[in-house]
């Protein structure tokens, strides 16, 4: 699979900040990437740097498995890291060929791209008429007007209401159906874990996981068991019990990890085995939030 970007032990140090920490990871063709983390853990910074817009202070990036340079690989690139700016009295179609002049592109592209974001029945409305979504989706066809084969969003969602969230997600989930490369950073689980196919982790500038979505969530998963009769002992045999990683307690349950894949009824025959019926037992798997906690907690 072609490598759109490769970052290695990329490097950013503002004065005694260390914005980003030896940062490495690929984005390959194809997927929907997103880089994950607080506010202030070096999300934007790392974008500026691909961009071209933040020189690096050490290590190094490439574009295209590094068979062209940055400049001409920006080409292929569409990037939307600071909020819409475009001319207020300007209709969308009109603010849409001031970009086409800029890039060089044909303005054949206007209608086709208005039409993927849901702006075509107002292509000829004022810029300043328009709600915040609707201004985020004029810059996302903006955006797409070179036909680019990556697209980087930077907190693409950030102010929106929950209706111009949905919209903005459903857009991003339909340029990336049609095969175009996407990279967004956010803050938010719940954007990463419904429109990412991949995502990299990253806190204080350090990445903490890096691969697919479904592989951060992929463990064995726990228990929530309890028991009216003896917890003490139920406790007991659970310690003992060698699929089972670690125990603690939370709201009168007992929260049993998985080491190795264990069913229900399996936890359950050892137990009453063992004398100990159960008046509560469910098992569960975690969601993204419990593991990037835990993920963000121990590092």
């Amino acid at each position: 699979m072609e490598t759109i970007l490769s970052l290695r032990n990329l490097d950013k140090k503002f004065g005694s900040v260390h914005a980003v920490n030896n940062l490495s990871f690929d984005i390959e063709k194809g997927n929907v990437y997103g880089i994950l983390g607080p506010n202030g853990s070096g999300k934007s910074t790392t974008l500026g740097i691909i961009l071209n817009v933040v020189n690096k202070t050490s290590g190094e990036f490439s574009w295209f498995d590094g068979n062209i340079s940055t400049h001409e690989a920006l080409k292929k690139v569409g990037a939307i890291i600071e909020r819409p700016n475009f001319y207020p009295y300007m209709t969308a179609v009109q603010n849409l060929k001031l970009i086409c002049k800029i890039k060089g592109v044909s303005y054949d592209k206007i209608d086709e791209k208005l039409k993927v974001v849901n702006l075509f029945e107002r292509r000829d409305s004022k810029f300043k008429t328009y709600s915040l979504g609707m201004k985020q989706r004029l810059a996302i066809a903006s955006a797409l007007l070179n036909d680019p084969e990556i697209l980087i969003l930077d907190e693409p969602t950030n102010g929106l209401d929950p209706q111009g969230i949905h919209e903005i997600r459903k857009i991003i989930k339909d340029i990336a159906r049609n095969g175009t490369t996407i990279l967004l950073a956010s803050h938010l689980l719940d954007e990463v874990e419904k429109v990412c196919s991949h995502v990299v982790v990253i806190r204080n500038g350090v990445k903490l996981y890096s691969g697919a979505v479904d592989g951060i969530t992929a463990t064995n998963g726990y228990f929530e068991l309890n028991t009216e009769a003896d917890s003490e002992k139920l406790k007991e045999l659970l310690e003992k019990h060698p699929a089972i990683a670690n125990i603690k307690e939370e709201e009168g349950k007992l929260i049993a990890s998985l080491e190795n894949e264990l069913s229900a009824s399996e936890i359950n025959a050892y137990l009453f085995k063992n004398g100990i019926t159960l008046s509560h037992l469910v098992k569960r798997m975690p969601s993204l939030e419990q593991q990037f906690l835990t993920l963000t907690n121990n590092n």
